[in-house]
């Protein structure tokens, strides 16, 4: 069974950080990329970044490039999103998602993506 769990989210004050955490089971994890999406409140779902199979390549939401930073342990079957300098306009649903190839291509687009979380809330206050 493929299981992917966010964990991490929480309230931060704005110039703040936190790190969200994405443990993956069920499936050949160091086969794919990982992606980490967001969707603030009434609003759509966008791609924030995502790790080739290796870590080694990343794609980042403008954005949020210098802020945040993704990376994986192919040893935990873990991914990670390191958010820093958070603003208000960050606040949001986090959603972390397995690519269908092990690059990523097509990275900003949700069918680009084959497993995906259930969300981490992340608040962010003034």
């Amino acid at each position: 069974q493929v299981q992917l769990v966010e964990s991490g989210g929480g309230l931060v004050q704005a110039g703040g950080s936190l790190r969200l955490s994405c443990t993956a089971s069920g499936f050949v994890f160091d086969d794919y990329g990982m992606g980490w999406f967001r969707q603030p409140p009434g609003k759509e779902r966008e791609a924030v970044a995502c790790s080739d199979w290796l870590g080694t390549g990343a794609d980042y939401l403008d954005s949020v490039k210098g802020r945040f930073t993704i990376s994986r342990d192919n040893a935990k079957n873990m991914v990670y999103l390191q958010m820093n300098s958070l603003k208000l306009e960050d606040a949001a649903t986090y959603y972390c998602a397995a690519t269908t190839r092990w690059a990523c291509v097509n990275w900003n687009q949700e069918d680009s993506y084959k497993y995906w979380g259930q969300g981490t809330q992340v608040t962010v206050s003034a």
